[in-house]
């Protein structure tokens, strides 16, 4: 049921904790993103340096305790998102939520698995690591209007899928005719459709060539073709993108209750939960 009017003594600093970490509206909330996107930058670089043998050994205890740092921060972020939305279940289970756990999780999964041969088993947990790097997501609000775009172009895409693969397939088919008897690398039509895959979409491995006069002129006709086709889903996606742009009118401001974001800017309840957004 939607609250009204202002929130509570108890619940002010919830109030403040949440505009500040999920919403960019106030200089504050602005701030502790450019702070949180820079360590997450940072982290995400430390992670890729430390997977350098030679950096390894030289700074293993700078690595160490720049990981223990970076570690602490957003775990301590991590609780406090917990803490400021109402519904704190449902925003652990979200993407975002997840993605925050596993920022965090592998760390203190090493701490109990010290014994030689969990070795492998951490080096694999601190790799997770990387996920911190999808918490960037928190500032692409533009995500969701290429989400929408896929989604509204799925139908075309398709189409377009399975004409090109009744296209690989008659190609393949037929440069099998003209080669195979000649050349061995057109030994079958699955390999003719590989090759004409490879063609088309104007990759070019070379593995495999044809050799008779018609066959190279079908392959030169194949990859000027590739070149149409790739521009094909590019378009479709583009109109898409560009018509889901003009019809998003969003703000920054994330719900209280499950922490939902992409509410229009005239919005005074959560289209996800109901709830009243702040």
């Amino acid at each position: 049921m939607a609250d009204s009017g202002e929130p509570s003594g108890k619940n002010k600093l919830r109030e403040r904790i949440h505009e500040i970490i999920f919403e960019a509206d106030t200089p504050e909330g602005k701030l502790f993103d450019t702070v949180l996107l820079i360590l997450i930058a940072v982290s995400v670089l430390v992670v890729m340096l430390e997977s350098v043998g030679p950096l390894q050994e030289e700074y293993a205890e700078l690595f160490s305790v720049l990981e223990w740092g970076f570690t602490i921060f957003f775990t301590i972020e991590y609780l406090l998102r917990l803490y400021c939305v109402y519904w704190p279940l449902k925003y652990a289970t979200s993407f975002f939520g997840i993605v925050d756990l596993l920022a965090v999780l592998p760390s203190y999964m090493a701490l109990v698995l010290p014994t030689a041969q969990y070795f492998l088993i951490i080096r694999a947990f601190r790799l997770i690591r990387i996920f911190r790097i999808f918490k960037m997501a928190h500032f692409i609000n533009e995500g969701d209007i290429i989400l929408q775009a896929l989604r509204s172009s799925r139908a075309k895409i398709t189409v377009f899928l399975t004409f090109v693969s009744l296209l690989v397939i008659i190609i393949g088919a037929l440069m099998y005719l003209i080669e195979g008897g000649s050349n061995d690398g057109f030994s079958s039509i699955p390999r003719s459709v590989y090759w004409a895959i490879v063609t088309l979409t104007t990759v070019g491995y070379g593995d495999i060539t044809p050799l008779t006069s018609v066959g190279q002129f079908i392959s030169a006709i194949v990859m000027i073709m590739g070149y149409a086709i790739i521009a094909v889903p590019t378009g479709i996606v583009s109109a898409e993108f560009v018509s889901e742009y003009r019809k998003s009118q969003v703000t920054t401001q994330a719900c209280r209750y499950c922490g939902s974001e992409g509410h229009d800017k005239d919005a005074a309840f959560c289209k996800y939960c109901g709830e009243s957004l702040n």
